[in-house]
């Protein structure tokens, strides 16, 4: 929500909380959650419970949920936006990803519109996550989002040779920070980490050869992945639409036991697009060379034109 407040300031903003996902140390992400079921299933009523009331307090003519399954209704228009209409199982359990995909089938059927943000064709960026499978008829593509799309970096921002983008919850994130300093420290590369966290003051640390920021600046963001050297991130579904919109690559290091970010990493290396390392496997002599920038002219031309068709569908 902070993050929010600052990139749209005109909006009005209800604290409206969730289910929370949390990661292990060591359990996969599919068993947290399978754990977690039936608190998950009480938040899906509970939110669609609260729905209801917010929009009869607020005058609401359409809701778009990013990923909250609860938040549907018959009485307005109501949008469902998700990548991942197969959720990816381990290679040993892949025989019962139909359930899932059934279970997806049942909840956007409840909605007006399914937006995937993503091209339907062979080129596209979620791979199996939404392809070769049938979709529900109210599923529509429309094109990479990204909201650092059209904008110009700031000439007054100076940047490393290595930009490294922290995100996800803990214990995961400080892991990942703790290991990525390591290996910048041994091999002396100018460093910035960005630690995603604009929920706190603009702060800046360093240490030796590395510069760290609570966050930064849009301006600053993109002056940052375009002309840093080596870009290290997660391979989370926003983050890769971000690199793919100012045609940079990455290091992606998929946060462990996380089905989603172990398939795109692996998917996306396979096409030339992004190298990818286990957290597991990262040491001091692990090679953290980003390859050539990625030629996405056909992504990125799309994706305005499904993004225009879809929009236009839901006002009419």
């Amino acid at each position: 929500m902070s993050f929010l407040k600052n990139e749209v300031r005109e909006a009005t903003f209800i604290q409206f909380p969730g289910f929370q996902i949390s990661y292990s140390r060591y359990l996969p992400q599919y068993i947290i959650i399978l754990l977690k079921s039936p608190l998950l299933l009480y938040h899906i009523i509970l939110e669609h419970s609260r729905l209801k009331r917010i929009i009869r307090e607020y005058s609401i003519d359409i809701v778009i949920s990013d990923n909250r399954i609860g938040l549907w209704n018959s009485g307005i228009k109501t949008v469902f936006i998700t990548h991942q209409l197969r959720i990816p199982f381990p290679r040993p359990f892949r025989f019962l990803e139909f359930i899932g995909i059934q279970i997806n089938r049942a909840i956007i059927k409840k909605y007006s519109l399914c937006f995937v943000p993503d091209l339907g064709g062979e080129l596209n960026l979620s791979g199996r996550l939404t392809h070769g499978f049938r979709l529900p008829g109210n599923v529509r593509f429309i094109g990479i989002l990204s909201r650092l799309s059209g904008h110009y970096p700031d000439d007054n921002f100076h940047t490393g040779k290595c930009a490294v983008i922290l995100s996800g919850p803990e214990p995961q994130r400080s892991i990942l920070k703790q290991k990525i300093t390591k290996i910048l420290l041994s091999q002396g590369k100018p460093a910035v980490i960005l630690e995603g966290k604009p929920g706190k003051a603009y702060e800046t640390s360093c240490l030796n050869n590395i510069v760290y920021y609570n966050h930064l600046s849009l301006n600053e963001t993109i002056k940052l992945l375009k002309e840093s050297e080596i870009i290290i991130t997660r391979p989370g579904y926003t983050s890769i639409m971000e690199l793919i919109s100012l045609s940079r690559s990455a290091l992606l290091i998929p946060t462990r036991g996380q089905t989603e970010q172990e398939y795109l990493a692996e998917s996306l290396s396979k096409k030339g697009w992004f190298r990818s390392v286990a957290q597991s496997d990262l040491d001091e002599n692990t090679d953290i060379q980003t390859i050539s920038p990625i030629l996405a002219t056909g992504i990125t031309e799309e994706s305005p034109i499904l993004l225009e068709t879809a929009l236009r569908e839901l006002l009419e």
